[in-house]
């Protein structure tokens, strides 16, 4: 249920870096608190501790039980992106507190840079770019690309809003798709892997777009990078955490992989040397929907979410493991 109308101050947590629309974004009715990173919790006395019912959660600062906890008052965690495996859902809904993401707002803008980065990574953009701006175009052409769109398959690691929104834009650019998940997707007329290797096995591309977390740690792993073979690309548009990335720095080394286009790591912001040294990958800062009209929406969402719940309203878009009534 809803949290019922109240006249008193309501205390909220921005968790995170700050972000106008959501600091700004509350009325007076509203008492806003900031901590931007997990140790900064430690510095909130138990008084202000105690008040907080509500929090924004900014980015993917990690917020499990032990920090949930320090909120005894907690009602809802407003978090910022479409992942949340930075959350303890489990604790959560224990608890009775609602957990609310962002989807939908930036399915198209993420796919966008999905195909963005396979196009770039499959045709030596970012690699002709130096070529041009080093003055080597005036001695010599610049060599054909290894890689195509046009005589590829891809397989989806994920079919949710954005892998269906990716898959879409492969269907105009005429190219064959089919996916893996655990479960066949409601309404999907793509080919069903249930087993990732045999899929591996029958594409040479994959994009992944599936959620973090446990369940997906390391997937793409050695296995997975053998059966893809040596005309391989892989795009990783989902966590870095889902990918073993020591097993995919040695298969674009070795040549088991062709090459791979990359928006996410597995301990972002810091980036492998090994993976910034080599010419076979487009390595992106996870800038998956990182557009001010993009970002400003998913902002605003985090704070009607909040505002909703505290009108007495049910949320406007709750993760599925949350306690609400009718999930």
């Amino acid at each position: 249920m809803a949290a019922p109308v109240s006249p008193e101050k309501i205390d909220l947590l921005v968790y995170g870096p700050h972000r106008p629309i959501v600091d700004n974004g509350f009325t007076d009715q509203f008492v806003l608190h900031h901590c931007e990173k997990q140790a900064d919790l430690e510095r909130l006395t138990p008084a202000v501790a105690g008040k907080i019912r509500g929090m924004a959660i900014t980015d993917s600062v990690p917020c499990r039980s032990t920090a949930q906890t320090r909120f005894p008052k907690l009602e809802i965690m407003s978090s910022f992106g479409v992942g949340y495996d930075h959350i303890d859902t489990d604790h959560a809904r224990e608890h009775n507190i609602v957990v609310t993401n962002t989807p939908d707002v930036l399915t198209e803008e993420v796919a966008d840079v999905a195909i963005g980065l396979l196009i770039a990574t499959l045709r030596e953009f970012v690699k002709a770019d130096r070529y041009v701006r080093e003055g080597l175009w005036a001695t010599q052409d610049f060599p054909l690309s290894a890689g195509s769109l046009r005589d590829r398959k891809v397989g989806m690691v994920g079919m949710g809003r954005i892998g269906q929104a990716i898959a879409r834009r492969l269907d105009a650019a005429r190219v064959p798709v089919v996916y893996h998940a655990r479960n066949p997707a409601a309404g999907v007329s793509y080919q069903h892997y249930p087993n990732l290797i045999e899929m591996a096995k029958a594409v040479d591309t994959l994009i992944v777009i599936t959620p973090g977390g446990a369940s997906t740690l390391k997937m793409i792993d050695a296995d997975v990078l053998a059966a893809l073979g040596p005309r391989g690309v892989i795009v990783n548009m989902a966590r870095g955490s889902v990918i073993d990335e020591p097993a995919l720095i040695h298969a674009l080394k070795s040549g088991i992989t062709l090459a791979a286009g990359l928006d996410v790591f597995a301990n972002e912001p810091d980036v492998p040397e090994e993976l910034r040294a080599l010419q076979n990958v487009v390595l992106l800062p996870h800038i998956g929907s990182a557009s001010v009209v993009t970002r400003d929406v998913m902002d605003q969402l985090v704070v009607d979410n909040l505002r909703a719940w505290f009108a007495g309203k049910p949320p406007l878009t709750p993760v599925p493991e949350t306690p609400v009534e009718g999930r």
